[in-house]
């Protein structure tokens, strides 16, 4: 078990919700997580967070849906699954056999889809639901939640009154100010932030001279993100008092510690998933490694060593 393996050094606390270890993994590298089950023992991540689930099934995008870059790749997978009803009738069982928390990420296209696939997965079952706010809004001429401060608030609050279970907000990081998205979800009641989604971008078939992905652009992920991932996490954890899941380009335990550092109380792992599928549990080896090096009886004590006064600039610590 997790807990006899770390000792109890590496468990955190995420808004209520407690996982051995804060290594988690990022949504849509890791599909359901019972796809990985051959290459990793689900009992050793923080908490296996599934791909985007939204009311009904979807398609997805048309065409080309990912494309190697440098240090990175570009997708347009475009959000598919099976719908929340096949989630629950097949997968959520399955999952419900490992001793290990279960966050579902999902979104809809207006705040009362996401309300109603909030409901839906409101279950034994399920520990937190992560809301992806990177979608367009097909009521406001197709402008993407994420974007907007006032229509990432509506759909947070529309969740939260929808679902007893614990909410993380996943962040865009392709706006002006991430500080003020992040202020938004925290005042309309989410209970964690994650961040970062993957950053817009476009990849050209020189040859043809058109979009190499069928969507024309994609979401830019890997270890090119990570600098920028880092500095947000940076910037929102010395704004916000709710906890931060840092992702962005995690390709090893280095890369890990620094988000905490920078901040973050766990981290998720995407898509150095595709390269190894067993590297969140490497990575929670070599933390512990780093840990030992720097006489680090807890994982929690690094969290925002790496901030101007250190935790003392995370008004999630101050008054604790």
């Amino acid at each position: 078990m997790v807990k006899s393996l770390y000792e109890g050094r590496f468990a955190v606390d995420i808004a209520g919700l407690k996982m051995q270890t804060p290594v988690t993994t990022g949504s849509g590298t890791f599909g359901f997580g019972l796809e990985f089950t051959d290459f990793l023992d689900l009992e050793k991540v923080g908490a296996v967070t599934v791909k985007g689930t939204s009311l009904l099934p979807a398609a997805g995008n048309k065409g080309q849906r990912a494309v190697e870059t440098p240090s990175g790749m570009l997708n347009c997978i475009g959000l598919e699954n099976p719908g929340s009803d096949y989630f629950l009738e097949h997968t959520l069982p399955e999952l419900r056999k490992y001793d290990v928390p279960v966050i579902v990420n999902i979104y809809g296209h207006t705040p009362e889809e996401y309300g109603e696939v909030a409901k839906k997965l409101d279950v034994d079952g399920v520990d937190a639901v992560e809301i992806n706010i990177s979608c367009p809004n097909v009521k406001e001429g197709g402008i993407v939640f994420g974007t907007c401060p006032e229509a990432a608030a509506e759909v947070v609050r529309m969740v939260k009154d929808n679902t007893s279970k614990m909410v993380i907000t996943k962040l865009s990081p392709n706006v002006t100010d991430i500080v003020s998205m992040a202020k938004a979800v925290e005042a309309a009641g989410t209970d964690a932030i994650s961040m970062i989604n993957t950053l817009l971008g476009i990849k050209l078939d020189i040859e043809r001279q058109r979009p190499v992905l069928g969507n024309v652009t994609g979401g830019l992920s890997g270890p090119a993100v990570r600098p920028v991932a880092v500095r947000l996490v940076y910037q929102v954890a010395q704004a916000v008092k709710v906890p931060i899941i840092g992702q962005g380009g995690i390709m090893c335990a280095e890369d890990a510690i620094e988000f905490m550092l920078a901040g973050a109380s766990a981290v998720a792992v995407g898509t150095a998933n595709f390269i190894h599928p067993d590297i969140a549990e490497t990575i929670a080896h070599g933390m512990l490694e780093y840990m030992d090096r720097h006489n680090v009886q807890n994982i929690n004590e690094i969290v925002g060593l790496a901030l101007p006064n250190g935790r003392e600039s995370m008004p999630l610590f101050k008054n604790a």
